[in-house]
């Protein structure tokens, strides 16, 4: 195992170093390469085994920065310059993203609230502090909307609904949703853009009903909101970008099927420490 994991390292560190820090002779690694006879050894199909399945769970969406995380996580020591030459002997291509339009909607005269949030991404807590937004998702039938309600603390998405139009009806779906899981203590900062869903009397009249302080980014500025904004490009640089959905149908499954079985699940976040939104709440409340 020792000569496997040198022959896995040899491009990232020189061979005198890694023979040093497994404490073996570099006379007995040259003479493991001649038994060997071909560098495809067990442990070598094993790791791309391991990477083909890895890569393939995050449809097509992890680089080698995150393909290094996963594969550490499982046990396997490699660098990240290891990592990106597998892959490219493996030939695993990253997807590229695609552009979409803006949804926000902030020319009306209802009242907007100011900007408590102020940037100020790091929560200490669960259910301190949600993000909410609307985007938007081509198909052959037309674009389905989908609204999202984030956590700032962990990044998971807490509430989501989607449908053909994007009217406050759909923003307030996706709050219902979060606050029937959770169900948050008076106080939680809600922040959004200044759309009109947001700003509307039926919605400002739900959060006032719960409690909760609402937050909205100052004209303009996607970054005042940009937890919610980095998990939109996410979804469609990783998923939905390079997909061509026939039914709105299909992009509703698809959605669903990242949010609940990837995202949340299992893809690596480097602001939680690699680890998933699920798995991070979950090692706070162990340590609680």
């Amino acid at each position: 195992m020792k000569y496997a994991f040198i022959f896995q390292q040899k491009k990232a560190y020189p061979i005198s170093v890694l023979c040093k820090v497994m404490q073996v002779s570099r006379s007995g690694f040259h003479a493991f390469l001649k038994r060997q006879g071909a560098p495809a050894c067990h442990e070598s199909a094993i790791l791309a085994d391991t990477i083909r399945e890895i890569f393939e769970r995050s449809r097509h969406s992890y680089g080698s920065r995150r393909l290094c995380e996963a594969l550490r996580a499982k046990g396997h020591q490699m660098g990240r310059y290891a990592v990106r030459s597998l892959m490219r002997r493996l030939g695993l291509k990253v997807v590229q993203k695609s552009r979409f339009k803006a949804t926000t909607h902030s020319r009306h005269k209802l009242p907007v609230a100011a900007n408590l949030l102020n940037r100020d991404f790091q929560v200490k807590a669960p259910n301190q502090v949600w993000g909410a937004d609307i985007t938007c998702l081509r198909t052959d039938e037309g674009w389905l909307y989908l609204a999202v309600v984030i956590d700032l603390y962990s990044r998971k998405v807490v509430g989501w609904a989607m449908d053909h139009y994007m009217g406050t009806e759909l923003a307030l779906r996706a709050l219902m949703m979060a606050y029937r899981h959770r169900r948050p203590g008076v106080g939680l900062l809600h922040h959004s853009d200044r759309g009109v869903q947001y700003a509307s009397q039926r919605y400002q009249a739900q959060l006032a009903a719960w409690g909760m302080v609402c937050s909205m980014s100052r004209k303009g500025n996607c970054w005042d909101n940009a937890v919610v904004e980095r998990f939109f490009r996410s979804l469609k640089v990783e998923r939905v970008g390079h997909q061509r959905y026939r039914a709105r149908s299909a992009a509703r499954a698809d959605v669903l099927d990242y949010i609940a079985m990837f995202y949340n699940s299992h893809r690596l976040h480097s602001y939680l420490g690699n680890r998933s939104p699920n798995d991070y709440e979950a090692a706070a409340l162990q340590a609680a």
